[in-house]
């Protein structure tokens, strides 16, 4: 079977189309408008692309937030906000680990 939808270019389109099209068929319809607008959605995307470290998610999607009206300070905000969790995920994550490994701080 063949990909039906724009998959057919990629490799999961060629190797798996029905994966491939069942996902497409989920991006379509999360990308539409809800609860949330296209351009909330859309920084959202950035902030998630970026903290994934997806390069092609980052390019595409900062390409349709602007197109969905963002703003350049919109995206940077976003990208702030995604940059501040994703440092926070270190200074926290371990820490319970590291109090064990390290020993507490007490005054």
């Amino acid at each position: 079977m063949e990909s039906k939808t724009p998959m057919k270019k990629y490799w999961f389109g060629k190797r798996a189309p029905e994966h491939a099209d069942a996902w497409y068929g989920f991006y379509k319809t999360v990308g539409t408008q809800g609860v949330l607008d296209k351009k909330t959605k859309e920084l959202i995307s950035v902030a998630a692309g970026s903290l994934l470290r997806c390069e092609h998610c980052v390019k595409a999607h900062v390409a349709d937030a602007l197109r969905a009206g963002a703003t350049k300070e919109e995206i940077a905000e976003a990208l702030t906000v995604a940059s501040l969790l994703a440092s926070a995920t270190q200074l926290f994550w371990m820490a319970p680990h590291l109090e064990e490994l390290l020993g507490s701080e007490e005054a």
